[in-house]
């Protein structure tokens, strides 16, 4: 069995493009911010807000319990398994459009309400 020089030129271009397009789809990353708060009735509330206009950050600020409210609930960017399982569960789920407001989601940290800036 021999394979002739053009065919395993062909073969050695498509291992690497299959590589390249699998290392491709491992960088998946998300920017996002949330807002964490004990109760899931104080999410609703502070989504219903939100939904009806109030600033995602400003609300981060007021009622969060994370430290992250001091910059409006922003976590920066992260990639998949950097978060607890719910949470990195709703970030990555591309059905979760970016920009609306994802949760409550509960975590063994309490109810967030997740806001993705970023997905890639």
């Amino acid at each position: 069995f021999e394979i002739d020089p053009v065919t395993m030129s062909l073969i050695v271009v498509l291992v690497c493009f299959l590589l390249a397009l699998a290392a491709f789809a491992e960088a998946k990353s998300a920017t996002a911010s949330h807002i964490l708060v004990k109760d899931e009735a104080k999410a609703l509330e502070i989504k219903e807000s939100i939904l009806q206009g109030a600033d995602f950050a400003a609300e981060a600020r007021a009622h969060s319990t994370c430290p992250s409210k001091n910059k409006g609930g922003s976590l920066g960017t992260f990639k998949p398994g950097q978060m607890v399982k719910e949470f990195n569960d709703a970030v990555f789920d591309e059905s979760n459009p970016i920009g609306d407001v994802i949760g409550p989601v509960k975590t063994q940290f309490g109810y967030h309400l997740i806001q993705v800036s970023e997905r890639s």
